[in-house]
């Protein structure tokens, strides 16, 4: 159902339903919620990588055979915990696109904080082909990604629209062949790996709250995370790999004064 792999700092969550296109039944649901909740808690992961198995993404969530008895506010609340859980994630995450990323599976790409596709890959919110509104944030993402009329567009009309137009709107950071793509997401992902963990993770929290916040708001969150920036080694290590002309090697450790004082606590 769902695989789990570690590399590097890099831990991969890969959909393994590939005779379903990796659409998400309520197992696999579960499955993602447990991934997210460890991932978040393991300091190990540095950088998360979403994708799919088979050839496909993800073609959204998997339209049960039989009708659940479950209320849909409970079944709702598994696609809303994964959502927040993912968003939320403090470290850089990446969805890898190959084939298919169709209503949730497509948000679930969208609430990564990078996504790199494949000229093969086709997106559609097809939410009202199904009798059904946008779900997984794609209300709250796709006007912010690409403005309120495209939004609309590609919400109403639920129309399938192929890489390079996704990555014309600004649906989609990078478009790589099928045959580079593994090793383009490995070397994005140690990049990301090699940078400040807690800066990064600053950075990102800015930037997802940036967009709803007032200016004076804003510049408060920034000299906040500078603060606790400047109270890390990270900062300490950047300073002298640069005057020793070499690469940092960024840990996110924290700076303790080696010789606390009274007056140090005043």
């Amino acid at each position: 159902m769902l695989l789990t792999s570690d590399a590097g700092g890099v831990r991969t969550l890969t959909l393994n339903r590939p005779h379903r296109r990796n659409a998400i039944d309520g197992e696999l649901w579960d499955a993602l919620r447990t991934a997210l909740v460890e991932a978040d808690c393991d300091r190990s992961v540095r950088a998360l990588v979403l994708t799919g198995a088979g050839g496909a993404f993800c073609s959204g969530a998997d339209i049960p055979q039989r009708i659940s008895t479950a209320h849909p506010l409970y079944r709702m609340r598994q696609l809303t915990d994964v959502t927040l859980l993912l968003h939320e994630l403090p470290v850089p995450t990446v969805a890898k696109v190959t084939g298919v990323a169709v209503g949730a599976g497509w948000n679930l790409a969208l609430g990564c904080d990078l996504v790199v596709a494949t000229p093969e890959a086709r997106f559609s919110q097809i939410f009202a082909r199904r009798g059904l509104s946008l779900d997984c944030g794609g209300s709250w993402l796709l006007p912010k990604l690409v403005g309120l009329q495209q939004a609309k567009r590609l919400a109403l009309l639920a129309e399938t629209i192929d890489a390079d137009e996704a990555k014309a709107l600004g649906l989609v950071t990078w478009m790589v062949d099928a045959q580079k793509v593994d090793a383009f997401v490995d070397d994005l992902t140690a990049r990301l790996v090699a940078g400040p963990p807690v800066a990064l993770t600053q950075t990102k929290s800015l930037l997802n709250e940036g967009a709803d916040r007032t200016l004076r708001d804003a510049l408060a969150n920034e000299a906040r995370a500078q603060a606790v920036n400047f109270a890390g080694m990270d900062v300490q290590e950047a300073y002298a790999a640069f005057a020793a002309r070499r690469e940092p090697l960024f840990t996110g450790r924290w700076a303790v004064p080696p010789n606390r004082t009274k007056e140090d606590d005043t």
